[in-house]
């Protein structure tokens, strides 16, 4: 249940700023391990959840 709320947040935190291709874009930059979520969540000037 808990898990569905924080889905929901971000959902609705990124709704506004990033389309479908942008969200990709950054879960695949993730998905590379390059950089930290930290870093990535910076750059996209998202807040880290928890």
């Amino acid at each position: 249940m808990l898990a569905r709320a924080v889905v929901k947040d971000i959902r609705h935190a990124t709704r506004k700023q990033y389309g479908a291709e942008e969200k990709i874009k950054i879960v695949l930059e993730g998905l590379r391990g390059e950089d930290s979520i930290a870093e990535l969540c910076r750059r996209a000037g998202l807040a880290r959840l928890g």
